[in-house]
């Protein structure tokens, strides 16, 4: 039976299986190091241009190719501090001085 590409991209579950799969050449240590930050620059890469991907596997595989290479090669020269993928790494400035990161638990939660 033939699975759909969604379907083979649902048993991939780490950083290198994403990147093994759609053939993107990479350094070990800059992916140990960015798994996490590579895998949501990926997915928010992938959200942006959902509602623009054309129709078929055909065409849509080289993309969701192109967009995972593009997340990996952000973290090539730079650092998950500099890229600030994730709200934590996102501060703000207190009334009272100094700097927060907090974030609420309404913006964890939204996709």
């Amino acid at each position: 039976m033939d699975e759909t590409l969604k379907e083979e991209m649902a048993d991939l579950v780490s950083a290198e299986d994403f990147l093994d799969f759609f053939g993107v050449t990479y350094d070990p240590h800059v992916v140990q190091v960015n798994r996490l930050h590579i895998l949501q620059r990926y997915h928010d890469y992938l959200s942006k241009q959902a509602t623009d991907l054309p129709a078929g596997e055909a065409v849509q595989r080289p993309i969701y190719r192109q967009w995972l290479e593009r997340a990996y090669l952000d973290f090539v020269d730079s650092s998950a501090l500099q890229e600030k993928v994730f709200r934590v790494f996102h501060h703000t400035p207190m009334p009272g001085g100094g700097m927060s990161s907090f974030v609420s638990l309404d913006k964890v939660l939204q996709p």
